[in-house]
């Protein structure tokens, strides 16, 4: 799987979260702080990861900063992005089985080792739901992206 990677900051969490995705066999490229010489402002760098994903460069993005927040925010700013910042496990199988989330946006500051590996094995296990109130959500969103810049 392709997938982007983006990180405001050089710290071990977002090495480690490179290192692991290679290690699982996806071929990663790196955005901000993790690319030398690239912006590493989260809100620049969240945004490339996920227009890589909206424009189909890429099948997922894992997006990060101190908190998550502004990541999931910038990344959500991309149309055809669905990023949900996860701290547990059970947070990012949700995410993928009933949110169709294709972007991971990770807290530096929250997230161990230990911690990033329960994400990651759930973010990649969970299918998405074929639950028709599931379904209608995600294409919910879509119309909402759609729509933007006509209201």
């Amino acid at each position: 799987m392709r997938i982007t990677v983006s990180s405001d900051m050089d710290e071990p969490v977002a090495r480690l979260l490179v290192e692991e995705l290679i290690r699982r066999g996806h071929d990663v490229r790196a955005f901000g702080a993790l690319e030398p010489g690239a912006d590493p402002r989260w809100a620049v760098c969240s945004q490339a990861a996920a227009r890589e994903v909206a424009a189909g460069a890429a099948d997922q993005a894992v997006v990060c900063c101190w908190t998550g927040t502004g990541a999931s925010i910038a990344a959500n700013k991309v149309p055809g992005v669905r990023a949900a910042l996860c701290t547990d496990a059970c947070t990012a199988d949700g995410a993928r089985r009933w949110n169709d989330a294709n972007v991971l946006a990770l807290s530096l500051r929250l997230t161990s080792p230990p911690v990033l590996k329960e994400i990651l094995d759930a973010w990649f296990t969970a299918v998405p739901s074929q639950d028709a109130e599931d379904l209608g959500n995600v294409a919910h969103i879509g119309r909402l992206d759609a729509d933007r810049g006509t209201a």
